[in-house]
């Protein structure tokens, strides 16, 4: 039967095992996956828009295994206490098109995007990076900060949010890292100012330039993570004409990611490359990287993956009756058939 693994479940589990030592475990099947890149069949999310946000399909395969994630985008949720951002997933046999896990997403892509930012970081800030600025205080950045600090060694993080009490939230919610300083700004500028790498991580959607040319400083390395869909950046183009630019999926990236206000012919290079050294990354302490992470079904695939495993691991999750069981393969209709 389908595994199936619910919100309690994840946290539960990740509260066990510890939420750094989950991001340490997804970094490796992330970069076991993204070494495989050319096994997989993919393609850019699905999307359907509206005037309030957006509800996405993220698919992919390879020979063995076929995922996919529902996952929306709706800033004005926060307005009715809702999540901006929710998601599940599955992760299904190719040979049978049976489903093996059916889990929450939620807790789960906030763990995989600081998981996919820190991998990415490894080989773009630069070796000696120490503290970093955490634009955007909302649900996404205790998971970047943890990811940071446990992973990269970052000591300080220099928080900034529009919002007073997001930042306030973080600083709460991170006070059992003793060896992490955490600096409350009053500006993006603020934060930025002396930081070696600066994470975007906003949820506005709208073409906002939260970084301006102004802020970045050479040898700085730039995540950003919140420019996920069309209409929706938060660096300026400026920045992005001084950088190395870093992709997931050029196709996706080029629509959805902050490189949607660059030209198509301005060249870009699809991470994965970087990892199995077909290209190069951060070269040299003055350069500017910059990766344009807008989340791709790869990072969730390697996510479900994790979890199927963690949840065989550990014996956890519920079997639940997805797909029916028949006596006879070729009789559904038995389905309805008082039991005798």
């Amino acid at each position: 039967m389908t595994k199936f693994i619910d919100v309690n479940t994840m946290s539960t589990l990740t509260r066990s095992i510890g939420v750094a030592n989950v991001i340490e475990r997804l970094i490796s099947y992330l970069e076991e996956d993204y070494l495989r890149w050319g096994e997989f069949d993919k393609s850019a999310r699905l999307a359907a828009h509206s005037e309030v946000g957006v509800i996405e399909l993220m698919p992919i395969a390879d020979d063995k295994r076929y995922s996919f994630k529902y996952v929306n985008g709706h800033p004005s949720n926060i307005e009715k206490n809702l999540l901006t951002v929710m998601a599940f997933g599955v992760l299904a046999e190719v040979e049978t098109g049976y489903p093996l896990l059916l889990s929450e997403l939620t807790l789960t892509t906030a763990i995989r995007t600081a998981a996919t930012s820190v991998m990415a970081a490894k080989k773009l800030a630069r070796k000696d990076a120490k503290s970093m600025a955490l634009i955007g205080n909302g649900c996404q950045s205790e998971f970047q900060a943890i990811a940071f600090h446990t992973q990269l060694g970052i000591n300080e993080i220099r928080c900034f949010d529009v919002d007073n009490f997001a930042t306030e939230k973080l600083i709460k919610n991170l006070a059992t890292y003793p060896k992490l300083k955490l600096i409350h700004c009053q500006s993006a500028k603020e934060a930025t100012t002396g930081a070696d790498i600066i994470t975007t991580v906003t949820a506005d959607k709208k073409l906002a330039t939260i970084i301006t040319p102004d802020m970045v400083e050479d040898g700085m390395h730039i995540n950003g993570v919140g420019g996920d869909c069309p209409g929706k950046t938060e660096i300026a183009r400026e920045v992005l004409e001084r950088s190395k630019i870093y992709v997931e999926y050029e196709p996706q990236s080029r629509i959805e990611g902050d490189i949607q206000q660059l030209p198509a012919e301005q060249k870009v290079t699809e991470f994965w490359q970087v990892l199995a050294k077909k290209a190069n990354g951060r070269e040299n302490v003055q350069e500017i990287t910059f990766f344009d992470s807008v989340g791709f079904a790869l990072e969730d695939y390697a996510a479900l993956r994790l979890i199927y495993d963690l949840a065989c691991e550990y014996n956890i999750g519920q079997p639940v009756g997805l797909i029916p069981q028949l006596a006879d393969s070729k009789n559904l209709f038995e389905l309805l058939q008082s039991q005798k």
